[in-house]
């Protein structure tokens, strides 16, 4: 079992082109650990942005009837994939993994895999 920090830092090591992680509360906004980043990319601006965007599609999803739930969401910009993986067990109600990657360096489907067991591994 990883704590928060182990997680993170795991994120950053394994993952190729990762280039930051935070573990973020979406029913605050706040985010409980950032690892990366940079003078120009604030991670907690980020954190509660993207609870923004988890709130929204978990409210489209109950709108629409779906019972599934969100296992992880994409966003893709010119240069850069930012992947928001919700945590399902152990205590992980109301949190998600952020992760930024650099579009050129990263194989999405691995980062996806990868960040799929740092999640499992993750006890909070």
């Amino acid at each position: 079992m990883a704590n928060t920090e182990t997680a993170l830092k795991e994120a950053l090591a394994t993952i190729e082109g990762a280039s930051a992680a935070a573990l973020v509360d979406y029913t605050s906004g706040m985010a409980l650990g950032t690892l990366g980043g940079s003078k120009t990319f604030d991670l907690n601006v980020a954190a509660a942005g993207n609870t923004d965007v988890v709130r929204a599609k978990m409210r489209t999803m109950e709108h629409l009837g779906l019972k599934a739930q969100i296992e992880d969401i994409l966003i893709t910009l010119s240069d850069q994939y930012h992947l928001i993986r919700l945590i399902s067990g152990r205590g992980g109600n109301g949190l998600f993994l952020y992760l930024v990657l650099d579009a050129k360096r990263a194989n999405l489907a691995m980062a996806r895999h990868q960040l799929r067991k740092i999640e499992e591994d993750l006890e909070v």
